[in-house]
């Protein structure tokens, strides 16, 4: 699994063998938590055709649609992908570390 692109505190977009995973930050009151889910093929197409900024639409849609909440009906909430949470670290870590001048991983954004 490898970070590809992100906004900063916003998303980021990793790949694994299977394909794309967008991790968002969502946040509702002192609840926060991240969100990660596998691209569909729409969301792929649109991807494809919208780039970064199309994954800036598709994060605000999952921030705004609260599923990080017990009582959300989001349609991104039976989405969400658990058991992740190892890889998705390590691939940050190692793209923070290329990132960084002389390869010493600190998180800045």
């Amino acid at each position: 699994m490898k970070v590809i692109d992100h906004q900063p505190h916003v998303w980021l977009l990793l790949e694994d063998e299977s394909g794309l995973l967008i991790d968002v930050e969502c946040h509702n009151g002192a609840v926060s938590c991240s969100v990660l889910i596998r691209l569909n093929e729409e969301e792929l197409a649109e991807y494809r055709d919208g780039g970064h900024a199309y994954l800036n639409r598709l994060a605000e849609a999952i921030h705004y649609s609260a599923p990080i909440l017990a009582i959300s009906n989001s349609p991104y909430k039976p989405r969400k992908l658990r058991g992740y949470q190892d890889q998705v670290l390590e691939a940050i870590r190692q793209w923070q570390a290329q990132r960084q001048p002389g390869g010493t991983a600190t998180r800045q954004d």
